[in-house]
């Protein structure tokens, strides 16, 4: 039997998480069950847990994926950015962090899990506002964990608010206030 490469292994890892990502976004963690899951990756439940010890775990890799590539958006860009990007995100996005804000809710073991991904996100936070800090652009009067955790409130009202389809009429003018927040104020000229 002939080995499978890298590249294909990885492949088909991404287009299980991509299929995954929709029943999920459709059906609800719960409802996503290993027939949904087969049924929209066109896949054996064999070939699914092959790649993801379980669903458990498949829906952790697509909250980690998120969380990876919110922490290089933060550390490039910072959280804000990573906000404004919040009008391009799909309906399979949208729909698993509300799965992620249930299940935080309802299941303990899951809440410890995630807390650990999202140190990454809260760890890039910190430093890029530590360097913006140091270049002068962000306030020095407030703690940077505060400042942090700011961002990261906001973050998440916005994202429930996306993920259960509520307009937000003004979101630019918001997100600009919320980047004059944690600016350093303009010395006034004299």
């Amino acid at each position: 039997m002939p080995k499978v490469s890298e590249d294909r292994l990885a492949a088909r890892r991404g287009a299980i998480l991509d299929a995954a990502r929709r029943a999920f976004a459709r059906h609800g963690y719960e409802g996503a069950t290993v027939k949904v899951l087969e049924a929209e990756t066109g896949l054996s439940r064999g070939a699914i847990f092959h790649h993801f010890r379980d669903k458990e775990t498949l829906f952790l890799a697509l909250a980690e994926d998120d969380a990876a590539r919110t922490a290089e958006v933060v550390a490039e860009h910072g959280l804000v950015q990573v906000m404004r990007d919040l009008r391009e995100k799909d309906a399979g996005w949208l729909g698993v962090q509300l799965e992620v804000r249930r299940k935080l809710r309802t299941d303990p073991d899951f809440a410890e899990r995630w807390a650990e991904r999202q140190e990454t996100v809260r760890q890039a936070t910190e430093k890029r506002l530590q360097r913006q800090r140091e270049a002068g652009v962000v306030r020095d009067d407030v703690p940077i964990a505060i400042l942090a955790d700011f961002l990261r409130l906001v973050l998440d009202g916005l994202v429930s608010s996306r993920a259960t389809g509520m307009p937000i009429a003004h979101l630019d003018g918001v997100l600009d206030l919320v980047e004059d927040a944690v600016r350093k104020p303009a010395v006034p000229h004299k």
